[in-house]
């Protein structure tokens, strides 16, 4: 008997070894083995036993596996059949789709055991033992000692707030120490909190959920509830009954910024065992998460979309929050969709899959339309709370807010005197504003006054952000040439490819020192607001200004310590990305600013429209999720635009059927299906020509709509240039057949060597 293994190699095939001599048994399918791979080593996975007579390689060039790494599969035939279904669908390479679903210690063939590091306090000590200044150590110190004499995990502790750092240093003075304790198995999950009482479409939904539970079938729910309509209360009631079962629940957020709050959210109605599982974990944590899901360890598992790909024990229960947002989307090496991708598990281990949205895409009302996800409406919200209502502003009628500077000058704020005034007066009512801006730094562009000069990325097609560090953010100034020595402690950055450069004191081609940061970014914004609302000078009561973005955000706990600053309920204005869209409950939140409502349809891409319109929705849905009502203020130069009009008129829905109809009409997504295929090289010429190969290669009477090769919507980006081609047929299987026969061998075009050439099956943009 021969072994196939996978190994993660970008080859469209699995490979056959011999086994060791000296074993009796052959290692079993779905464990890892090492073995040689030309000049170099890998780890694999064993997918199969044949028999000698059935490998294309004679048996005397075939080489035994160095060595066998488990004992048991670590992943079971539900496992490999998701990586069949996954290499299939997405056309993708068995070996690498496995490497996708394994953490990366996994694929280095690191033990799986299940011991972990717990601390406690020695018996000598005592709380007299430490100098009076030593106030955090104490304070750590403390946090053990609630734990009585056999302390707690350090996964445990770290959750609790207390520093690794602090437990090293204790331990060092001999106060604390660390013991290795095999894992033991999870209590049985108790409720913490009793539930809230429901209302009738809540009540209705949760009881669909677990009949379907009950009954072990496979339903895709799609729960369509507006922001603040307690869909996170469908998921704990609905939950409860799982878990009560002894099965696992897995909840899927788009954002690793959610997670600490959902986490805190479910440990709040739950005693059980909680992981987190996202890329801003270490590789050993990852891992133990793994493990704990694989062996049942873990209860209750929240994670971003990879954790769809992960092995559970006893899974029951699937939830997809916010299920409409293009971050399940991954963009790069196997571009799976995880909401996609949890339905598929749904189906595969019969239980009930829930997509929760406030905002549907037009994907999943169409699989409504076809029968094939089971729709819960949640019209209200608990209490009978209202929606926030909507205004629009003709920032054509008025110009915007001119505000002066210390020196005399004015600056133009980028708001309407309509949103300073509604700011002003929420902000003097106690309440908090949130304000939307979807850029982040300080400026989009910089420009040369006089000769029009741009600073472009040298690498991409693409400005350079203007960018200030945090020991000139107070600098509110917006004219830069007088103020052009400020820009030497600062710096420009290409957000595409991360390239960075000082900026210049004068122009670069005519050497004019009037130099003028363009437009505005969330740190611009955040500064000119601090001139009018937390500047002595011009405000009685001084506001704090919390800008939330990827930049404030980068350091560990940042997120945790912003969300903690805003649920203190003071007044404050917070601006934001999108970061602040995506299931944030900010119960101070009365007012909801979007002060550039425009940009996102008026772009080239057809699905701009619909992922604009969610996004303003769930900003909107941050406004009044308390007990005061909300507004929700759009400043826009486009007041007559139909598509805005309708979302603010008739709502989300009527203005999605809208979206739906025309694509039904031009035979767009969901009325036919995509595959994009991009082509990455050093020469516009080179990868302009692969495409057109690959094109003539289509097997005759394909019935495929091919339009390219065209530039990609960056057509250069990190010195390469990238060219695309796009696929789309009416029924899927159309799609699938001409790619099963026709994508391999287009890699295997001479025209293809050294270019990158990948398929995306299902974009969500292009």
């Amino acid at each position: 008997m021969l072994l196939q293994v996978a190994l993660p190699v970008p080859l469209y095939r699995v490979f056959d070894y011999h086994p060791l001599a000296d074993k009796a048994i052959l290692p079993a399918v779905g464990s890892r083995v090492e073995v040689p791979f030309g000049r170099q080593t890998l780890i694999g996975i064993v997918i199969a036993h044949i028999a000698e007579a059935n490998s294309d390689v004679p048996s005397n060039k075939l080489k035994p596996i160095i060595r066998q790494l488990d004992d048991e599969p670590i992943l079971n035939s539900q496992m490999l059949n998701l990586a069949y279904w996954l290499a299939r669908y997405y056309h993708y390479p068995l070996g690498d789709v496995i490497a996708v679903m394994l953490p990366s210690l996994v694929r280095q063939g690191k033990p799986l055991d299940l011991l972990i590091t717990h601390w406690r306090i020695l018996p000598h000590v005592a709380d007299g033992d430490f100098r009076a200044n030593a106030i955090k150590q104490k304070q750590q110190f403390d946090m053990l000692k609630l734990h009585g004499e056999r302390g707690a995990s350090e996964e445990v502790l770290l959750l609790e707030g207390m520093q690794r750092s602090f437990l090293k240093t204790l331990e060092e003075k001999g106060l604390i120490e660390r013991y290795i304790e095999p894992k033991a198995a999870p209590k049985a999950v108790s409720l913490a909190k009793m539930p809230l009482d429901l209302n009738a479409e809540q009540a209705q939904a949760v009881d669909a959920i677990i009949a379907v539970h009950k009954a072990e079938e496979y339903t895709g729910f799609l729960l369509n509830g507006i922001t603040g309509s307690g869909k996170t209360e469908v998921y704990l009631q609905a939950m409860q009954a799982v878990l009560e079962a002894g099965k696992q629940v897995l909840i899927l957020v788009p954002e690793i910024g959610l997670t600490p709050q959902t986490r805190a959210r479910f440990a709040s109605r739950f005693a059980a065992q909680i992981v987190l599982l996202h890329s801003g974990m270490s590789n050993t944590y990852r891992m133990q998460g793994w493990q704990d899901c694989r062996t049942g360890h873990a209860q209750i598992i929240i994670g971003t979309r990879s954790a769809v790909l992960y092995p559970f024990a006893n899974l029951g229960l699937i939830v997809v929050d916010e299920a409409h947002d293009v971050s399940y989307k991954q963009q790069d090496s196997l571009r799976y969709h995880a909401a996609d991708v949890a339905l598929y598990r749904g189906f595969q281990e019969s239980i009930p899959v829930v997509l929760g949205t406030a905002t549907p895409t037009l994907e999943h009302l169409k699989l409504i339309d076809d029968g094939k996800l089971t729709e819960c409406q949640l019209r209200t919200r608990p209490g009978n709370a209202e929606l926030a209502t909507m205004q629009l502003i003709d920032a054509r009628l008025q110009s915007t807010h001119q505000q002066a500077q210390d020196d005399g000058a004015r600056f133009d704020t980028g708001l309407t005197d309509v949103l300073i005034g509604a700011i002003k007066q929420t902000l003097e009512a106690g309440d908090q504003v949130l304000i939307f801006l979807n850029r982040r730094g300080y400026a989009p562009v910089l420009l040369c006054d006089a000769c029009g000069w741009q600073a472009d990325c040298p690498r991409c097609d693409a400005h350079l952000t203007v960018h200030y560090n945090n020991s000139s953010q107070q600098h509110s100034s917006q004219n830069s040439a007088s103020h052009s020595s400020a820009y030497n402690s600062n710096y420009l950055k290409c957000h595409h490819c991360d390239w960075q450069a000082y900026i210049p004191t004068s122009c670069p081609d005519c050497a004019s020192q009037n130099l003028d940061a363009r437009g505005m970014g969330t740190t611009r914004l955040s500064e000119n607001l601090h001139a009018i609302f937390a500047n002595p000078q011009t405000s009685k009561e001084l506001y704090p200004i919390i800008q939330i973005d990827r930049d404030t955000t980068r350091r560990k706990d940042s997120w945790e310590n912003i969300y903690q600053r805003i649920n203190e309920g003071r007044p404050a204005i917070l601006v934001g990305t999108q970061m602040v869209a995506k299931g944030h409950h900010f119960p101070n939140v009365t007012l909801v600013c979007l002060p550039n409502a425009d940009r996102g349809f008026l772009s080239a891409d057809f699905r701009s429209p619909e992922h604009t319109a969610q996004l303003m929705i769930q900003v909107a849905g941050r406004a009044g999720r308390g007990d005061k009502a909300g507004r929700v203020l759009i400043q826009t130069l486009q007041p007559e635009n139909e598509l805005l009009l309708k979302l603010v008129k008739d709502g989300y829905l009527s203005f999605a059927r809208q979206l739906l109809a025309e694509r039904k009409i031009m035979g767009l997504p969901p009325y036919s299906h995509a595959a994009l295929i991009r082509c990455e090289g050093k020469t516009l010429a080179a990868t302009t020509q692969a495409l057109k190969d690959a094109i003539a290669n289509l097997p005759a009477g394909h019935k495929l709509a091919v339009l390219g090769p065209i530039d990609a919507p960056m057509s250069k980006k990190n010195s390469r240039y990238h060219v695309q081609l796009l696929l789309l047929a009416k029924e899927r299987h159309q799609l699938h057949r001409v790619l099963s026969i026709w994508w391999q061998p287009v890699l295997a075009m001479p025209s293809v060597k050294y270019l990158k050439l990948t398929l995306d099956i299902d974009p969500v943009g292009w």
